[in-house]
C-alpha cells in the first residue's frame, strides 16, 4: 500500500504555482489552482514527454512540445493531439504540508 509523502509546505506553493515531484519513481506535478491543490503525472500521453514546463492555461496545462491540453483538475483530455487523460493523485494538507501518493497499484 502506497504511503504519503510530503511534498511542499502550501503556503511555499502559491496559487497559479506549481512544482514537480519524485513519488515511488513517479514524477508528479503539484498544482495550486485558487487555492485548491491537485496532482498529475508529469507526463503527456501523446508522446510521453514531461508536462510541467507548459504553459497553465484556467483550469488547463497544455503540453511544451504539441499543444495537447489537459484538465488540472481531472487529467482529462481537454485538446487533442493526445486522447488519453494523465493520472491524477490524492492529495491532502497535513499541518499546513501538502502530501501526494501513487495508489494507482494498491
Amino acid at each position: 500500500m502506497s504511503e504519503w509523502i510530503s511534498a511542499v509546505k502550501a503556503e511555499k506553493l502559491k496559487p497559479g504555482k506549481h512544482i514537480v515531484v519524485e513519488v515511488d519513481d513517479a514524477m508528479i506535478v503539484i498544482f495550486n489552482l485558487d487555492g485548491e491543490f491537485y496532482a498529475l503525472e508529469d507526463v503527456c500521453t501523446h508522446d510521453g514527454s514531461e508536462i510541467a514546463s507548459g504553459c497553465v492555461i484556467g483550469e488547463n496545462i497544455e503540453c511544451p512540445r504539441h499543444g495537447a491540453q489537459f484538465n488540472i483538475k481531472t487529467g482529462q483530455v481537454a485538446a487533442p493531439p493526445a486522447y488519453e487523460p494523465i493520472d491524477t493523485f490524492p492529495l491532502q494538507v497535513v499541518n499546513g504540508v501538502v502530501q501526494v501518493k501513487d495508489d494507482r497499484w494498491d
